[in-house]
């Protein structure tokens, strides 16, 4: 049995195709008896990254040990710049931490459209886990580097942000891909400073991701760029009630930069632009007037 911990559209999503392919799925949900939960052998936790610790640590004594924690979320935690796997190994460390993350929409996957994703873990017997999690719309590459996934999935969020803003503010489709190049530069730069794979920010975690939020009003991100740009608050943008993960990963990601020493313009306007510290106006100002130097 798959047990899905949450029921957003994401949750809903994977539970509607894994259940058309013929795998047992249930849901919990907060005020749930959780007692069931022992007899599944795959858990995946679709809950809001920050809400990640709070939920493995109220369920960790009634999940079976030996099972297959899979994270979605796609996120820095406030105040610790703890990946979901850094919060797996303290909430719930007996199970076998696996990402799934990449370029997916859930209103895609729940129309049966082809989406591939990366799945992350560097426990053994990971084959069997893709075999669980494979559908005839949803494919799985397997890797096994979950640090680069999981900062790939985080920092486009960011990114995302970013190229929303340039486009609701009218800087046009050039700005946009300056964005996500220069973007891109920051993941890889921070990514590698963590230990991640240049190879794995560069595929679905990453790029792939990349392009997809980066461009598509679908991206709850890329939307709330945009409505940033155009003149909203940051407060009116994201007030709508749904989850913005660039939000709070913004500015862990500059901190997580600036620990590392690594340098993240593009994080650093993008941080202060959510918090209504800067317009868009001199958002982009301070990158576009920022010394003249070689692309690396």
């Amino acid at each position: 049995m798959i047990a899905i911990l949450g029921r957003g559209a994401w949750g809903q999503a994977l539970g509607a195709t894994l259940s058309q392919a013929g795998r047992e799925v249930r849901f919990w949900t907060r005020g749930d008896d959780p007692s069931w939960l022992a007899g599944a052998r795959t858990v995946i936790a679709a809950v809001p990254a920050q809400a990640t610790r709070e939920v493995l640590a109220h369920l960790h004594d009634h999940l079976d040990p030996s099972a297959w924690l899979v994270l979605t979320a796609k996120g820095l935690e406030k105040r610790t710049m703890a990946l979901q796997t850094g919060i797996a190994q303290a909430a719930a460390p007996r199970l076998k931490p696996a990402v799934l993350t990449g370029p997916s929409f859930a209103a895609d996957l729940s129309r049966g459209l082809p989406t591939a994703v990366t799945l992350a873990t560097r426990e053994p017997g990971a084959e069997a886990l893709q075999e669980t999690l494979a559908t005839p719309s949803l494919r799985p590459y397997l890797s096994h580097d979950p640090v680069g996934a999981q900062l790939g999935g985080a920092l486009k969020n960011v990114v995302a942000i970013a190229c929303g803003a340039a486009i609701g503010a009218g800087y046009g489709e050039s700005a946009r891909a300056a964005l996500m190049t220069r973007g891109f530069a920051e993941m890889t730069r921070l990514g590698t400073a963590l230990g991640a794979e240049p190879e794995t920010l560069a595929g679905l975690s990453g790029l792939g991701d990349l392009a997809l939020t980066c461009a598509s009003s679908q991206s709850r991100n890329y939307a709330l760029g945009l409505a940033i740009g155009a003149g909203r608050t940051p407060g009116e943008a994201s007030g709508d009630g749904r989850t913005y993960e660039g939000l709070a990963t913004a500015s862990e990601a500059v901190s997580l930069a600036r620990a590392k020493g690594v340098e993240a313009p593009v994080a650093e306007v993008t941080a202060a632009l959510v918090a209504g510290n800067l317009t868009p106006a001199a958002a982009f100002g301070a990158l576009f007037n920022r010394p003249l130097r070689r692309e690396t």
